[in-house]
C-alpha cells in the first residue's frame, strides 16, 4: 500500500447501515439476516472443495494454494504458498498458488472485512488462517491413511507429501479420495515454529519470475477474447469538471471507431482496437462544464495549509486532538534557546505504476465478468454491482498479476472499472470491452498522494531533550466520506506521528490535525501516512540532537529509554543496522540515520549519503527490520530494496504541480523517478523475533527519505524543510 487498512469499526450482526447498503446493492431485495460478508457475496457462485476455500489438490498430489491477495510485484504468492505447504508438509516443488475467485465471506481480508490486498498486511492477515488450512488437510491425510492402513494415527508421518505408516507409504494423490471423506478438524494442532524446515529459509523463492522473465505471464493488457472492443476515455482537464457537450463526429470518421459515448466520468471511445480508439478520442471535440472544477495551483493550496497551520485558516475549520497530555499552553509557551521551531512541506504524488490502469468487461444483462489486476475485488464487486443493478457477489472477478499498484487499484469508487462496466453495459450484447488508460490519463486523472504541511515546535530540558512537543498537520482526508471510515482523527494522516515513541518520551504533548477540502483526489500511497511522518519525526530528532550537540543515535537511544516498552523494538533495531553498517562510512560518504516503524513493523535505516553535482547520491543503505517472524527472509529482502528505491525516488525526485487546477506532468520525462544507475546497494538485516509476522511491502518506503536529510544535515547543517531534494527542472 498500500493502504491504511484497519479492522472496521462495526458490531457484530448487521447494522442498519449494513441492510440499508445491502438493499440497494440488491436492486432493493432487503437481505434481512445476512452478515455483512454475506451481503458482499450475496450471488457468489463460488465452491468449495472438502478441504476448504485455500487448498486443492491434484490428481497427481500437486497441491495448489489460492490466494486471496493480488500478486502485483510484492511477491505475496511465495509466502502464503509456504504458509500452506510447512503444515501440510507437502513437498515444496510441487505446490503452486493461484489467485482466488472474488468472495469475501471467504476470502476476506482478516483486518479489514473485505477482500482486498492492502497495508501490507498479506502474510500477517493470513498467517493463522493458512496455517490452520495447511495442518487441517494434513490431518485429513493422516487419518485417512490411518484408516486404510489400520495404523494409529499417531504413527503416521508426512514428509514433501508422501504419507507414511507401518510400513506403508502413498503420496497425496493416492489418498485425496480418502482424505475427502474426512471431516476437517475445528482446531488442527499446528506446528511449533522451532520445528519449521521451510518458513524462514531460503528455499522459499517465488515461483512467478520464470512466467514474468519469458513473458507468459497473463496481464489485463494481454486479455484477447472474440470480438473484444478497445475503448478509451476523455477526462476533464481539471478535477471536477463535467461533460457540457461533445462533438463526435471527426471521432466516428476514424477507421476502427465502432461507438462514442458519455459516461459520468467523460466521453468513451469505443474501437476495434487501442490506436484506433486513442485517434478516436483525439479527433473528439468535448466542452466541459467546469462551474465546480478545482482552479487553484499547487502553490496556492500549500500557502493555504501553511496559513492554516499558523492559526490564519478558515474559522469553521476543525482541529482534531491525536495526542495530548500535560498542559498544551506549555507546548506553546517558551522562548529563545530552549525553544526548537520547524515548518515541513511535502507535494501531491503520482503512484506511477509501471501498468497503467486497465480492465476487461463483459456485462450482459445484469451478469457481469471482470478480468483485470483487481486489488479490492469486494470493492469493485459493489460498484460493479451498483451500476448493472445486480448482486455484488454475481460480479465474477478474474483476477490477473499487475504491473504495480502502491495503493492505486484499490480505491472507493473503482474508478477505472466503474469506467470500464459502464462502457460495457453500453455496448451490451455481453461483448467484451477492455478499457485502457495511458501513462498521460492516470498521471493527470488518477488519484495523489496528498499534499502535507506540518509544523513543530519543541521545547527543550537543560539536557537537549524534548520536554513539550506541539505539532500541528494539514492535509486533505483520504478517508473522508469512505465506507471505512474510523471515528476520530483520519488515521492516514497522523500515523507514524500519533504513537511515536518521541511522543511517548515527551512529558506534555499538543498535537493536531486539520484537514480541509480540496479538490484534487487523494489516495493512500505506498506506506501512506508514514511517507510524511517519519520525514518529520526522524529530520526533527537529528535537528534536536544537533541543536543539543548529541550524537543522532546516541540521542534516540536516550528517547527510546525514556518512551519504555513503546522504544524497545526501535532500539533493537537501531543497534542492528548500526552494527551491520560498521564503525566508518565508504570514503567520500557522509551518514544518516532514521527508524520508523509502519504496519507492526520497525525498521532502521543507515544511509550513506555524498553530494554529486548539487544532487544527493546514496551509495549504500544498510537496514534492519523488525517485522515478526520473516516468513520467506528472499522477499523480505527484495521488499525492504524496493521500497527503499520507490521511497528515494519519490525523495529525490517526486513532485506532482498543478497550475490553475491542471496537472503540469504527463509522463516519466516529466516526472523524474530513479535510474538504475541511481539506486544504492541496499543491505537487510532481520531483527530475530518470535512474534507473528508483520507488514513487509510498504514499512521500507518511509524510512529513507530523513535519513538521507539527516546524512545532508551531518554534512552541511543545514535542515531540509520539504520535498523533493531536487526540484523539477523547468
Amino acid at each position: 500500500m498500500n493502504g491504511p487498512f484497519r479492522k472496521l469499526d462495526r458490531q457484530d450482526g448487521v447494522s442498519r447501515r449494513d441492510l440499508v447498503v445491502g438493499a440497494t446493492l440488491a436492486g432493493g431485495a432487503l437481505l434481512v439476516g445476512c452478515s455483512p460478508a454475506d451481503l458482499m457475496s450475496a450471488g457468489s457462485k463460488v465452491d468449495v472443495g472438502a478441504f476448504g476455500p485455500f487448498i486443492r489438490f491434484d490428481p497427481d498430489g500437486a497441491v495448489t494454494v489460492l490466494s486471496k491477495h493480488i500478486e502485483f510485484g510484492q511477491g505475496n504468492h511465495a509466502g502464503l504458498g509456504a504458509i500452506v505447504a510447512e503444515e501440510l508438509d507437502a513437498d515444496w516443488s510441487r505446490v503452486k498458488v493461484l489467485h482466488a475467485p472474488a468472495n469475501a465471506k471467504l476470502y476476506a481480508n482478516g483486518g479489514m472485512g473485505i477482500q482486498l490486498t492492502g497495508g501490507s498486511s498479506a502474510i500477517s492477515n493470513s498467517w493463522e488462517q493458512l496455517r490452520k488450512a495447511g495442518a487441517g488437510a494434513r490431518a485429513m491425510f493422516v487419518q485417512a491413511a490411518a484408516t486404510r492402513w489400520n495404523v494409529p494415527a499417531d504413527q503416521i508421518t508426512v514428509k514433501d507429501g508422501v504419507v507414511s505408516g507401518g510400513g506403508k507409504s502413498a503420496g497425496f494423490g493416492e489418498l485425496i479420495a480418502d482424505a475427502a471423506k474426512v471431516a476437517p478438524p475445528e482446531n488442527p494442532t499446528l506446528k511449533d515454529p522451532k520445528t519449521f524446515t521451510l518458513i524462514g529459509t531460503d528455499r522459499v523463492r517465488r515461483k512467478d519470475s520464470l512466467i514474468k522473465s519469458n513473458g507468459s505471464a497473463r496481464y489485463t493488457q494481454d486479455v484477447q477474447l472474440p470480438d473484444m472492443l478497445v475503448a478509451m476515455v476523455a477526462h476533464a482537464p481539471r478535477f471536477g469538471g463535467t461533460v457540457k457537450s461533445f462533438d463526435a463526429d471527426e471521432a466516428k470518421k476514424v477507421a476502427g471507431v465502432v461507438d462514442v459515448y458519455e459516461i459520468p466520468t467523460g466521453v468513451a471511445v469505443v474501437a476495434n482496437n487501442t490506436y484506433a480508439a486513442r485517434m478516436g478520442r483525439e479527433a473528439l471535440k468535448v466542452e466541459w462544464d467546469e462551474g465546480k472544477v478545482e482552479t487553484r495551483g499547487s502553490a496556492t493550496i500549500a500557502q493555504q495549509w501553511r496559513d492554516i497551520a499558523a492559526g490564519k485558516g478558515p474559522a469553521d475549520l476543525k482541529w482534531e486532538a491525536f495526542d495530548s497530555k500535560g498542559d498544551a499552553s506549555v507546548a506553546s509557551g517558551g522562548k529563545g534557546s530552549e525553544v526548537f521551531e520547524t515548518t515541513y512541506d511535502f507535494p501531491y504524488l503520482a503512484h506511477a505504476t509501471m501498468e497503467p490502469m486497465n480492465c476487461v468487461a463483459i456485462v450482459d444483462g445484469n451478469k457481469v465478468k471482470l478480468i483485470h489486476g483487481s486489488q479490492a475485488q469486494t470493492l469493485d464487486q459493489m460498484n460493479a454491482a451498483k451500476i448493472v443493478k445486480t448482486l455484488p457477489g454475481s460480479v465474477e472477478i478474474e483476477t490477473l498479476y499487475a504491473g504495480g499498484s502502491f495503493g492505486r487499484r484499490a480505491n472507493f469508487p473503482s474508478d477505472y472499472v466503474a469506467e470500464c462496466v459502464t462502457i460495457a453495459q453500453k455496448v451490451g450484447k455481453g461483448r467484451p470491452v477492455k478499457l485502457v488508460w495511458t501513462r498521460e490519463d492516470d498521471m493527470r486523472a488518477g488519484f495523489f498522494r496528498p499534499l502535507v504541511h506540518h509544523a513543530v515546535r519543541v521545547r527543550v530540558d537543560k539536557d537537549g531533550y524534548p520536554a513539550s512537543w506541539r505539532h500541528r498537520i494539514v492535509t486533505q482526508s483520504i478517508m473522508k466520506d469512505s465506507p471505512m471510515k474510523a471515528k476520530g482523527p483520519d488515521q492516514t494522516a497522523i500515523e507514524g506521528t500519533a504513537g511515536s515513541p518521541y511522543l511517548k518520551a515527551t512529558p506534555i504533548v499538543d498535537a493536531q490535525l486539520a484537514t480541509p477540502e480540496g479538490g484534487v483526489p487523494v489516495l493512500w500511497w505506498r506506506s501512506v501516512g508514514a511517507t510524511h511522518t517519519a520525514f518529520v519525526m526522524e529530520h526533527t530528532i537529528d535537528q534536536l540532537a544537533l541543536k543539543a550537540g548529541k550524537d543522532p543515535v546516541e540521542y534516540r537511544r536516550v528517547l527510546y529509554a525514556k518512551a519504555g516498552e513503546h522504544g524497545a523494538r526501535h532500539l533493537a533495531a537501531l543497534n542492528l543496522a548500526v552494527e551491520k553498517a560498521g564503525p566508518t562510512p565508504t570514503p567520500g560518504f557522509t551518514r544518516g540515520v532514521a527508524v520508523h516503524e509502519s504496519f507492526g513493523s520497525v525498521v532502521a535505516q543507515v544511509a550513506e549519503v555524498k553530494l554529486v553535482d548539487g544532487e544527493p547520491r546514496v551509495g549504500r543503505v544498510v537496514t534492519a527490520i523488525d517485522c515478526g517472524l520473516a516468513v520467506a527472509p528472499d522477499q523480505v529482502a527484495a521488499q525492504v530494496e524496493g521500497g527503499t528505491c520507490y521511497g528515494l525516488s519519490a525523495a529525490l525526485y517526486g513532485e506532482v504541480t498543478l497550475t490553475d487546477g491542471r496537472v503540469d506532468q504527463s509522463n516519466f520525462d516529466t516526472y523524474r523517478v530513479l535510474r538504475m544507475n541511481e539506486a544504492p546497494v541496499v543491505e537487510t538485516h532481520v531483527v530475530p523475533s518470535g512474534n507473528p509476522p508483520s507488514g513487509v511491502g510498504e514499512p521500507g518506503t518511509p524510512v529513507i527519505a530523513p535519513a538521507v536529510a539527516n546524512a545532508l544535515l551531518a554534512l552541511s547543517k543545514t535542515p531540509t524543510g520539504r520535498l523533493p531534494f531536487v526540484r523539477a527542472q523547468a
